[in-house]
């Protein structure tokens, strides 16, 4: 869970506990401890650490402090008590997605934000508890690493059909009325489902805004269900402690992995079958240009959050997954690259390490964790160069002075980023033969 204030903490983990234990519980009272001025102070705190832009009243995190942040909290919790608030219109910005394209984001303003995290701070420990263990998608504890090795995990264990689902618009064709009636089952408390419906209507008659705090927990809950099927259908086919299903869900993204085995070959039709039918309860529509059916043992790869996955045989004669970072995102990372390498073609080259040693640092950090060792070699060659020939401009002349500068001095001395290193996973066990 997110570390918060001890007093606050101790009530997300009884949340925790009772919505562990009992099911079926209804919780009740629980606005009261959203309106809370500890709880809306680290909301505010959380807000600040994602240093988000401002919303569509233009209003910062710095405007909000020279004015006052205890008077900016106190009116926001009277209005809360008062039930006078009300949420104001999200501002619209699209940013362009690595696969082409762009993205639509819809960003709150700071009262917004603060609000949809002190909801979220009480709500979260409830539904957490609800959630299945293949769904990873911006929840606590859990990350788009532990997903990839759920997958490497997965094909290690001869799950070679793979059913990769593409959803088409997720986030903006979620139904309200559909959404409202799962919280529901869960919270019994009027206040709160005023608030929710309110937050809701501001991205329209349908959809969560991505860019929301609320949102990542509320599109979570939407596909619960879809995680539900799947992990009885994994208990299901469980047998002397291996399983002929496995899955994993990061938000919109789902891969389901079916034993490869003759006579379990039925299965994927059957399961693909059932996720279509829940998909078409929830309103949800596949994207069947991108959904795929991919058999490994075919030599066929499938992608998934950022990866490209394909089964090879070791050097041992075992087959073993691959992971390796999709070419479209190397792609994309070079030409982000290359356009800061442009726009400051005339600056000091401190200056265009400083910018894009942090690009790199967090790329390399995701990537990591699979075969990236090629990819990485090839990232680092062509940055090096790109530097060199910075340097070379700077002063005139041709080439990639191979022999004035060396690399230990562009890494030591200048600080250009070179920690390129694979993080080695630890695999499970291989399914016997």
């Amino acid at each position: 869970m997110i570390k918060t204030p001890i007093s606050l903490q101790d009530l997300r983990r009884r949340l925790y506990d009772k919505a562990k234990t009992e099911t079926s519980w209804r919780f009740w009272g629980l606005y009261v401890h959203v309106c809370k001025h500890e709880t809306l102070t680290r909301a505010y705190q959380l807000s600040k650490a994602n240093n988000g832009a401002p919303g569509i009243d233009g209003v910062t995190f710095e405007a909000i402090e020279a004015g006052g942040l205890e008077s900016f909290l106190a009116q926001l919790r009277e209005e809360l008590v008062q039930c006078t608030y009300r949420p104001l219109r999200l501002r619209t910005v699209e940013i362009p997605k690595a696969s082409g394209g762009q993205r639509r984001l819809s960003i709150p303003t700071i009262r917004d934000r603060v609000v949809q995290g002190a909801l979220k701070l009480i709500l979260e420990p409830i539904f957490e508890a609800d959630f299945q263990p293949g769904s990873f998608g911006y929840r606590p504890k859990r990350s788009a690493h532990d997903a990839i090795r759920r997958v490497s995990g997965a094909i290690l264990e001869r799950k070679t059909d793979v059913i990769d689902f593409d959803l088409r618009h997720y986030f903006d064709t979620v139904r309200h009325h559909l959404l409202l009636e799962k919280v529901a089952k869960r919270i019994d408390d009027g206040e709160v489902m005023h608030l929710l419906k309110l937050i809701l209507k501001t991205s329209g008659k349908c959809g969560v805004p991505q860019g929301g705090v609320l949102s990542p927990l509320l599109s979570n809950l939407y596909l619960n269900e879809v995680d539900k099927l799947l992990e009885r259908a994994r208990e299901a086919t469980r047998h002397d402690g291996w399983t002929g299903i496995e899955y994993a869900r990061f938000a919109d993204d789902l891969v389901v992995l079916v034993d490869g085995q003759a006579r379990r070959r039925g299965w994927r039709g059957a399961i693909e079958q059932r996720l279509r039918r829940v998909f078409a309860q929830l309103q949800v529509e596949v994207n069947d240009e991108k959904s795929r059916c991919v058999d490994l043992t075919r030599g066929e790869s499938f992608g998934f959050l950022g990866f490209e996955f394909r089964r090879l045989r070791s050097r041992k004669g075992r087959w073993m997954p691959l992971c390796l970072p999709q070419i479209a995102k190397r792609t994309a990372l070079l030409r982000k690259l290359k356009m800061i390498f442009r726009r400051l073609r005339s600056q000091p080259v401190g200056r265009v390490i400083e910018l894009i040693n942090p690009i790199l640092r967090g790329w390399v950090n995701y990537f990591a964790v699979g075969n990236s060792s090629r990819c990485f070699s090839f990232v680092s060659n062509w940055v090096e160069k790109k530097i060199r020939r910075h340097l070379a401009h700077a002063r005139g002349r041709q080439g990639f002075g191979w022999k004035r500068w060396s690399r230990r001095w562009l890494y030591e001395t200048l600080g250009l980023f070179g920690h390129y290193h694979v993080t080695y996973q630890t695999r499970p066990k291989a399914a016997p033969v």
